[in-house]
């Protein structure tokens, strides 16, 4: 009698899959998809080293906003004029009035400094804000310090506006928007993974965003709540604070979820691409934006990651002055986030399966 055909075992009766071979095995095991994927991890692995090696393995003051002031206005002018000079332009002097003046200015974060010359004698006032970054008032404080030296001169070093005791060096805020930007991104790719990389209509779309609201006030009250009162790490406004973090979390988790619309399960690298890679060593955390190559020097004020550190620095030292356009600019990326995310709900409605190929089904698929 003939004997039945063991559909599970290859061709020679032998355990399932080894009928060709080692490459079979590996092309079984390793789909040209995941290949794919795992090249995309390792471009974005080397876009990380190269964006945070680029950005700080070599400091460079580049034109800080410095105040000058003297009794006589020529002096003045001539005390800028020098300063203007320095080679590479390590700063921006500018005249003003009077050390009223000057201060007022450090406060409105209008300038990083305050260089007072005391024409009477030989040494002179710098007023410096250690709340916006110990490396920029540092950087500020050798430049100045060179320059008097090679005048026969000395200078008394005074902040105006320093970090708390227990924020070292000025970087609460940069690693408490951090951890805010990483919650926002998580929150939005669970949601993906849990119900499908895009939801299924724009019932759905809203659903998720209003489940990341819920989130992000919650990420960002008790956020504030650990840095502030309990570690005692950030002073500042509870509530200012509170409603920058509700900010950040949605926006960072409104364009995850934009992106997971447009890419699918893609989408999460890309969030992390724009937030990570490139958001945080361009945030002004480590180095102010005054010490930072030209290229993140210009993407961090528009990133999330650097708007939101620049705004908890103004809130927690400077009373909330010049936060107004950071949270402009994340106010900004949450309406785009939210509004894409809507349009692509409406897009791929009825189409299930669409995102086939980028990892994981759409959630009408899933259900």
């Amino acid at each position: 009698m003939t004997q039945p055909t063991n559909a599970a075992a290859g061709p020679s009766g032998g355990a399932p899959g080894t009928s060709g071979g080692f490459l079979a095995e590996i092309k079984d095991a390793v789909t040209i998809r995941a290949a794919l994927l795992v090249l995309g991890v390792l471009v974005l692995q080397l876009a990380f080293i190269t964006s945070y090696v680029g950005a700080f393995h070599h400091p460079k003051p580049s034109e800080i906003p410095l105040a000058v002031t003297t009794p006589a206005a020529q002096l003045t002018e001539r005390s800028v004029q020098q300063l203007a000079a320095l080679p590479g332009r390590p700063l921006a002097p500018r005249a003003v009035q009077d050390e009223a003046a000057a201060l007022r200015q450090i406060k409105n974060r209008e300038v990083d400094g305050a260089l007072i010359v005391d024409p009477s004698g030989t040494t002179d006032r710098l007023l410096v804000a250690g709340g916006s970054g110990a490396s920029l008032s540092q950087a500020v404080e050798q430049i100045v310090e060179l320059t008097e030296k090679s005048q026969g001169r000395t200078v008394r070093v005074v902040d105006v506006a320093p970090a708390a005791a227990g924020d070292a060096r000025g970087l609460s805020s940069f690693y408490l928007v951090v951890g805010w930007c990483v919650g926002g991104y998580l929150c939005a790719a669970i949601l993906a993974i849990s119900a499908g990389a895009r939801p299924a209509n724009s019932a759905r779309a809203v659903i998720r965003l209003g489940a990341l609201l819920l989130y992000s006030i919650a990420a960002g009250l008790l956020g504030t709540v650990i840095a502030g009162p309990v570690l005692g790490a950030l002073p500042g406004s509870v509530f200012g604070l509170w409603g920058l973090g509700t900010l950040v979390v949605f926006a960072v988790g409104a364009i995850t979820l934009a992106f997971q619309g447009l890419a699918g399960v893609v989408g999460i690298g890309l969030a992390i691409l724009l937030v990570v890679v490139l958001g945080n060593p361009s945030a002004g955390g480590a180095y102010p934006y005054p010490l930072l190559p030209p290229f993140w020097k210009a993407i961090g004020p528009v990133l999330p990651p650097g708007a939101g550190t620049y705004a908890a620095r103004s809130i927690a030292y400077f009373r909330g002055n010049d936060a107004g356009p950071a949270m402009l600019v994340l106010a900004g990326w949450a309406v785009l986030g939210s509004a894409v995310t809507l349009a692509c709900a409406i897009f791929h409605r009825g189409r299930p399966g669409a995102a086939v190929g980028s990892g994981l089904p759409d959630e009408e698929a899933v259900r």
